[in-house]
């Protein structure tokens, strides 16, 4: 399987773990030119905007070890991008989340802004 094949079950994963817990999923891979953001989804009237990181073991390190502070601008910039985009302009917050094991079983998610 393609390491694009591996993120797209990733970015599934997450967004149908994120719906099990009541959020609405607006948007799975949205990219523009300038940027983009693995999932996109709302609960409670808060916009998340997450982005996946998958290790398939844990000798490989942290998922959020990937989220730099370059990476973290990156999704700022498309998260007000997306909200311009789409009139919204109400309370957002930016998720990390690790996905981890063969069949995409664990996920801990983390707010990173």
């Amino acid at each position: 399987m393609t390491n694009i094949a591996i993120g797209r079950q990733a970015e599934a994963a997450v967004a149908a773990d994120l719906e099990r817990q009541g959020y609405k999923i607006l948007d799975l891979n949205w990219k523009t030119k300038l940027c983009e953001i693995d999932v996109i989804a709302r609960k409670d009237k808060i916009i998340y905007f997450v982005e996946v990181k998958y290790r398939a073991a844990s000798g490989q390190g942290s998922g959020f070890e990937y989220i730099t502070p370059k990476k973290l601008g990156q999704m700022q910039f498309a998260a007000r991008l997306w909200n311009q985009t789409h009139d919204c302009n109400g309370d957002y917050r930016l998720l990390g989340a690790e996905v981890s094991g063969l069949n995409f079983e664990h996920i801990n998610l983390v707010e990173i802004n």
